[in-house]
């Protein structure tokens, strides 16, 4: 049997909300793709920490590749764990005067005015993987809209091979039109990779699309409803 990738277990964490975060149960095995309806941004965001060790849970257990993230004390071993993970957010900053390929290039390298040939292809091949075209790479990313804005971060994410993408409510800057397109961007891109993929969002549309389990959180019991 394959070991989860993700696993909590009767987590609570208090936030500043009317009541903790509380997850009774969720488990992610390797290249599962779920949805998870029910929690606000700052909700949401408290999920991400917990699940990528920058915050423990006041009660019960976060496992992710096995370990606990209790267990991981060090710096320097954190930041080696935290690149297992890509993280699709808002919250992402982007260089708003750069241009795309400029801002592709960042995991890989500083220098990036212009990033050096190799680091351009690396670049470059990430973006289309996204599915930005190449008319684009030399647009200034503050121009963009927000759904190739999208697309920019979700390259970015799959920069260091993760074993597991995070998505924090991508679609709420998205029209409509593009709520579909993109999820099905990030349902290839995490079939051709096998990657294991959370997808925290409000829109059912969207974790339709995304997922191939979408689960409404009870937030006073903590229990994973499927929808």
């Amino acid at each position: 049997m394959t070991a989860p990738v993700l696993e909590l277990t009767g987590v609570t964490k208090a936030y500043g909300a009317l009541r903790p975060l509380r997850i009774e149960r969720l488990v992610l095995a390797p290249g599962d793709q779920l949805a998870l309806l029910g929690l606000d941004q700052p909700a949401a965001e408290v999920l991400i920490n917990l699940v990528t060790g920058a915050s423990l849970p006041d009660t019960g257990e976060v496992r992710v590749f096995g370990r606990r993230t209790a267990d991981i004390t060090e710096t320097d071993d954190w930041l080696t764990f935290l690149d297992r993970f890509g993280i699709v957010s808002d919250r992402a900053a982007l260089l708003e005067p750069m241009t795309v390929l400029q801002n592709m290039a960042v995991p890989f390298s500083l220098q990036i005015e212009p990033p050096s040939p190799e680091v351009a292809e690396q670049a470059s091949g990430l973006a289309v993987e996204a599915g930005l075209p190449h008319a684009v790479m030399e647009q200034r990313v503050g121009d963009l809209d927000p759904l190739a804005r999208m697309r920019l971060r979700l390259g970015r994410a799959l920069a260091f091979e993760p074993g597991v993408l995070l998505l924090e409510h991508p679609s709420a800057t998205l029209s409509r039109a593009d709520i579909v397109p993109f999820a099905v961007n990030v349902r290839q891109v995490a079939e051709r990779r096998t990657l294991a993929t959370l997808t925290i969002t409000a829109d059912g549309e969207f974790a339709g699309a995304v997922a191939e389990q979408a689960f409404a959180l009870e937030a006073a019991t903590g229990r994973l409803k499927r929808l």
